[in-house]
């Protein structure tokens, strides 16, 4: 009798999403604590996160061919024991320089996660579009929770302790992982667990081509979301919260805590309509919020940061569902791989735009109408995309 698990394969590949999410996203409420003993803008302390995500999305490609022609399971496991170890050494770090250094490593090690922890869970899911939305909701939680747990432990012991405490419990999970590897309970395998018809060549170069525009859209739409919440918190609800980090983290945490049921709902919608449907319409509300999220403050901009958020990330599970549909199982990972090199690699702009945009012009309110131009691209191009009636109604097939 086997021991292999597809739930505890499941467990960790959502798990690991968790901590994708936290460990990079660390540094933007760290930095509100850093700017006065460090004697740096926010503009140049918030541009040392650039090699991070240059990394997280350069790192893509060849982690998730590693994880087709050698092991997603191993490969999992570098994830948690390297990400947690970099974050480690990021806590260490004594200035400028080394902190940089050590986020950028954090980003090679974290940019295993998406191409590879994906591409596993598509190959254990019955129910693809239901198992993308429940590993949505860690990755939203993860979200929510790094502002909060940065915030409180900067505010209450050091802002080394936002680093080192959530690493060495990642680094835990790797090694929780390597002795159910070893023992058999996770496994790799060649096979798809509910498989699903191969798509024709000509839809999948169409699909391709236009999910390569529209991922690097949601993908800067998305990193600017994460980097830029804590600060303009901090500078538009100061009054309500107060200048503290943990005040603007936690509001930042209430964000993603609202947004992290968006993909559970997204992904069982993409179990039983066209995701190519669902994906125009979430970027065709959202076009219109982001400019209105231009002007705003007070309270009114935490409803709309909340609605920006659930409708970008309710999304992705339909974007992840696309691309898995329209790529051969046994290139899933490289494809995800390439997605994330786009999509994250491209959205590291968001960085130097986030910097140039807030010293330059003292406010957001410019990043919001490139943001919202951003979306309206994404509803229009994705109405260009192949539809995908009969390989969905396979999808849903295991299910009934």
């Amino acid at each position: 009798m086997t021991k292999h698990s597809p739930a505890l394969s499941q467990a960790f590949t959502n798990i690991g999403h968790a901590y994708s999410h936290i460990l990079t996203m660390l540094y933007p409420t760290v930095v509100l604590a850093l700017e006065g003993p460090w004697g740096m803008s926010y503009g140049e302390l918030i541009a040392l996160m650039l090699g991070s995500l240059i990394m997280f999305g350069v790192g893509a490609l060849p982690a998730g061919w590693l994880g087709d022609r050698w092991s997603m399971v191993g490969m999992m496991v570098v994830y948690f024991i390297g990400t947690g170890a970099a974050t480690i050494v990021t806590g260490l770090a004594r200035g400028p320089l080394e902190i940089g250094l050590g986020l950028a490593l954090i980003g090679v090690f974290a940019s295993i996660y998406h191409p590879v922890g994906m591409a596993w869970l598509v190959r254990t899911a019955v129910n693809r579009g239901e198992a993308l939305g429940t590993n949505g909701v860690y990755g939203g939680v993860g979200l929510a929770i790094a502002p909060l747990i940065a915030g409180a432990l900067t505010d209450f012991w050091s802002w080394r302790a936002a680093f080192l405490i959530p690493g060495a419990t990642c680094l835990a999970f790797g090694v929780a992982l390597l002795i159910a590897w070893r023992l058999g309970y996770v496994v790799d395998t060649e096979k798809d667990l509910s498989p699903q018809p191969e798509p024709s060549r000509g839809s999948a170069i169409r699909a391709f081509l236009v999910l390569s525009v529209t991922m690097m859209c949601v993908g800067l739409i998305g990193q600017a979301f994460s980097v830029v919440l804590p600060k303009l918190f901090a500078e538009r609800m100061s009054d309500e919260i107060g200048a503290s980090a943990l005040g603007a983290g936690s509001l930042v945490t209430v964000v993603y805590l609202f947004a992290s049921s968006a993909q559970y709902i997204g992904g069982r919608l993409a179990d039983r309509f066209a995701m190519k449907h669902i994906y125009v319409i979430a970027f065709a509300i959202q076009a219109p919020m982001l400019l209105l999220a231009a002007t705003l403050t007070s309270w009114p901009l935490l409803v709309v940061a909340i609605s920006m958020v659930f409708l970008s990330v309710g999304a992705l599970p339909s974007e992840n569902g696309l691309l898995a549909l329209y790529t051969p199982g046994k290139w899933r990972a490289t494809a995800y791989g390439a997605k994330f090199v786009l999509a994250i690699g491209v959205s590291a702009m968001a960085v130097p735009l986030i910097a140039l945009i807030h010293d330059r012009a003292g406010g957001f309110f410019w990043l919001f109408i490139i943001l919202g131009a951003a979306a309206a691209l994404v509803a229009g191009l994705g109405l260009l995309l192949p539809g995908e009636r009969r390989h969905a109604a396979a999808a849903v097939a295991p299910a009934e």
